[in-house]
Formats: structure tokens, C-alpha cells, sequence
């Protein structure tokens, strides 16, 4: 992602948005801006927006609902939420609809440049893993959608349950999301499994045994502790 990118700012705070508009131009970021969701929506069906930077606590509409709707509307749009310290259920929150990261306030504007950057780096790469029509790059491996397919590099078949396949799918249509256990199950149709039980977790341990170069330090599914996983299309460092 270059540095032309287009940054969204919404917040109903005059004076934060006139100090990141006047911080990201000096760093050649484009921005718009928007004092609250009404006037982000309208900004971003009338022209195209890379990141959209959105304060949670807002009149009206609030920035957890705008996200939502981000998510769900364009889903190439990153997310970051700017959030209070002390507000940890709307980072959980925000994750679990879809937002990319956080930063909370008050926040060095150093801080937050360098996370957006880094949200820009992975949505990007997310973006270049569709290598076109239904496939798509999951670590070592290519998930053939249509033909409902896992390749490895040398382009030969990888056996998958069906199962598995579901729960592949969900991760790769849903990247750089924190997804809960709960949220899996639905995205994969596997509303019969339960949340609480070890399903979801021993289905993972064999996807990443079948597409992680090292399975024992994945870098593509990793588990958020006490949430659930992620699909990182770029990689990450194994915690």
C-alpha cells in the first residue's frame, strides 16, 4: 500500500480531526473527514476510502454501529478504532465486527500513524491473496473455492473433511478479523458443534498442520487469547 492511500477520519471532535488532517498530509496521506456516521456514510459511498479512522464514542450513531456497517458494505475498507483506555468491552467488540485494531485515547499521533501503517500493510497483502477467480493464498497452500480444493505449492490436492473446508473458508473470507468461537461455527454452517467444547480448537490444530510452514509457530491462523483466532493472509509472528 503506498503512501497515496485515503484515510478517513470521523470523529466529532473538531480539534482531533484538524491535527491528524494536518499529521497525515506531512506523512502524504490523502484525508476526508466527518463529524459523525451520517456524514462518514455519505463520504464513503461518493468516493473511494482506504482506512477508515473512527472514534467509538460519538453522538448520535456511534462508531461501533459505523464500523459495522463499514464491515459489512465495503469490506476492503480497514478499520481502526480510536477508543478510551478504559473501554476494554468496545475493543472486544470491535474486533468481533470487524475492525482491524485500536488505539485509545489519548493517543501520540506517532502511535497511531505507525499502527495504520501496519493495518495498511496487512489489508494489502489480504487484498493480494485472491491470485483470482476463487482462489486463494492461505500460507503454503491455495484454497481452490469453487472446486472446493486445497493445493499445495506444487499444485497438488491436500486432503480436507468437508469440515474443514467450511472452517477454511470462513477464515479466509473474513481476514485480519478476530473471530470468536462462537462466530466460526456460524460462518462455517456448524451450528450443531458446540462453542465450549474443544471442535473448533482441533480443527484448527489440523488446518495448520496442512498449511502452516511450521504448525507448532503458525503465522497465518494464530489464537487471540480468551477470543478465538485470526486469519492473517500476510503471516505474523507466533505468540
Amino acid at each position: 500500500m503506498s503512501q497515496s492511500a485515503t484515510i478517513m477520519i470521523v470523529d466529532d471532535e473538531r480539534d482531533v480531526r484538524e491535527v491528524l488532517e494536518e499529521y497525515f498530509a506531512r506523512h502524504d496521506y490523502r484525508t476526508v473527514s466527518a463529524a459523525n456516521a451520517t456524514a462518514a456514510r455519505t463520504l464513503v459511498s461518493a468516493q473511494s476510502v482506504d482506512l477508515a479512522l473512527v472514534d467509538v464514542n460519538m453522538p448520535g450513531e456511534d462508531g461501533l454501529s459505523l464500523a459495522r456497517h463499514l464491515r459489512e458494505r465495503y469490506a476492503n475498507i480497514a478499520i481502526v478504532m480510536l477508543t478510551s483506555a478504559s473501554t476494554v468491552l468496545d475493543r472486544i467488540i470491535g474486533l468481533e465486527i470487524g475492525a482491524d485494531d485500536y488505539v485509545p485515547k489519548p493517543f501520540d499521533p506517532r502511535e497511531l500513524l505507525a499502527r495504520i501503517k501496519s493495518v495498511l500493510r496487512r489489508t494489502s497483502a489480504a487484498g493480494r491473496a485472491y491470485l483470482g477467480g476463487e482462489r486463494v493464498r492461505v500460507g503454503a497452500c491455495t484454497l481452490d473455492l469453487a472446486a472446493h480444493r486445497l493445493l499445495d505449492k506444487a499444485g497438488n490436492e491436500v486432503a480436507v473433511t468437508p469440515l474443514e473446508f467450511d472452517l477454511l473458508k470462513a477464515f479466509v473470507e473474513h481476514p485480519n478479523q478476530a473471530l470468536s468461537r462462537e462466530r466460526i461455527l456460524n460462518l462455517s454452517q456448524q451450528r450443531d458443534w458446540d462453542p465450549f467444547d474443544r471442535s473448533v480448537d482441533l480443527r484448527v490444530m489440523r488446518l495448520r498442520k496442512k498449511i502452516e510452514p511450521d504448525p507448532e509457530h503458525p503465522q497465518y491462523i494464530k489464537t487471540i487469547r480468551n477470543e478465538g483466532y485470526v486469519f492473517l493472509p500476510a503471516g505474523g509472528d507466533s505468540k
